[in-house]
């Protein structure tokens, strides 16, 4: 394959020949499915099944999908992880506690949410120093971050979110190269170091994730004084599964898939793939031998990208077009998933409301959610306050309200809207 410039990659199974990926895969899947059934919970989805014969991706279309969407409940009858870990807690890394509560593994492995590929596409080095803007704070973003540079050999500067100052006088004072964290936060750390009218012109480079990154912003970034922004698709569950590239400061077409993710595109509701090319839900399974996913459903839109010529990065594997929506209604705000359990939550906390539904709107990473509620009779400010302190408390965001009279919101199932403004 001829590309533009030399090739250079974390490693050489980035540019295997496709059809030697494939085999490769092929053949780990039957070892992989029968680890996961040593897990209860994975022998009780994957009874009756020969491991051996799963060695194709047609015969694992044949087995049953699990959903991101369950694993409140599988948790919650099985702590902590719903039965579908391998390795016992007790000899883990970390675990983590995201919202809903879902709970999270991480194992001892070098590089366990396999973050090094992402950073080294996003231009981190051996010598390098990031500063690190993820929250440290019971999610593994930041940790995946950690991982990543220790398998690249770069520093970092745990900055953590908030403390915007600081954040400012650290770039100033420390001279990082790249930032990692979400979009929304950086342009504010920007916009606080024209105020304090601080130097931050190092950080040259930007890894982003958690949140949509229109193409607006990435503009704004460039015209800020940060050149070279990429954009990351990981999630808590399941580490990095792709991640954007260049060649000579210009980005590739699509996301990367990662090495060890096995990917399918289903039609949502079913777990029958769809054509290539056609928009689905994302279905991933996992090469991890402490959480081994199998037919994993993300919950996220994406297609695979046809008919496009091989990436002028060198690397090899199937690309996605990105994130192209969610496949249920459980949203992403702030970084945060909100799950419509959680909207029933608030809900249940306050018998005056008849009806709600959580609509986010905004743009350009600044996100807005509001409960609009219908209630009977005249809602007071006392009451405003109880359910605005109730959505913080159930979503760990802020949130506004809105009262509706009986019969205004659409009878048509919704819980939670995203109205949010993407161009």
């Amino acid at each position: 394959m001829k590309v533009d410039a030399p090739v250079d990659t974390l490693d050489a199974l980035e540019t295997r020949d496709p059809q030697e990926r494939e085999r490769d895969l092929m053949a780990r899947l039957p070892q992989l499915i029968e680890r996961a059934r040593s897990a209860p919970g994975w022998a009780r989805i994957l009874q009756g099944v020969d491991s051996a014969a799963i060695d194709s991706r047609a015969a694992l279309a044949t087995l049953p999908i699990t959903r991101k969407a369950d694993l409140k409940a599988l948790q919650t009858a099985a702590r902590p992880f719903g039965g579908l870990a391998v390795t016992p807690v007790g000899e883990l890394a970390r675990v983590y506690v995201s919202p809903g509560p879902i709970f999270d593994p991480e194992g001892r492995g070098q590089d366990w949410w396999r973050f090094a590929r992402p950073m080294y596409a996003a231009g981190v080095r051996a010598g390098g120093l990031l500063q690190n803007c993820f929250s440290y704070h019971f999610t593994p973003a930041a940790f995946m971050v950690e991982g990543g540079a220790a398998r690249i050999g770069c520093a970092v500067i745990p900055a953590g979110a908030g403390q915007t100052e600081m954040q400012v006088q650290a770039i100033a004072d420390l001279r990082p190269d790249t930032y990692v964290g979400t979009p929304s936060f950086l342009r504010i750390i920007i916009e606080k170091a024209r105020e304090m009218g601080a130097d931050i012109s190092s950080m040259q480079h930007a890894l982003m994730g958690a949140e949509a990154l229109p193409e607006s912003l990435r503009a704004w970034f460039r015209d800020n004084g940060v050149p070279h922004v990429f954009q990351t698709y990981a999630s808590a569950d399941i580490g990095s599964m792709a991640y954007e590239t260049a060649t000579g400061g210009v980005l590739n077409p699509g996301m990367m898939l990662d090495e060890d993710v096995l990917l399918e595109i289903v039609r949502p509701g079913s777990g029958e793939p769809v054509a290539p090319g056609d928009i689905g839900e994302i279905v991933v399974t996992l090469f991890n031998a402490d959480y081994p996913l199998i037919r994993f459903a993300t919950g996220d839109m994406s297609a695979l990208l046809v008919d496009a010529p091989p990436s002028r990065c060198g690397r090899t594997n199937m690309r996605i077009r990105g994130w192209l929506g969610r496949a249920d209604q459980t949203t992403k705000v702030r970084a945060m998933f909100v799950h419509p359990s959680q909207v029933n939550n608030i809900v249940r906390r306050h018998p005056g409301i008849l009806k709600a539904r959580l609509v986010v709107t905004g743009r350009m990473a600044n996100d807005v959610m509001t409960l609009h509620c219908e209630v009977d009779g005249a809602p007071d400010a006392a009451q405003a306050a109880a359910i605005v302190e109730s959505i913080r408390e159930v979503t760990k965001l802020r949130g506004e309200v809105r009262f509706e009279s009986p019969g205004t919101l659409a009878d048509d199932g919704k819980v939670i809207e995203d109205l949010r403004d993407y161009t």
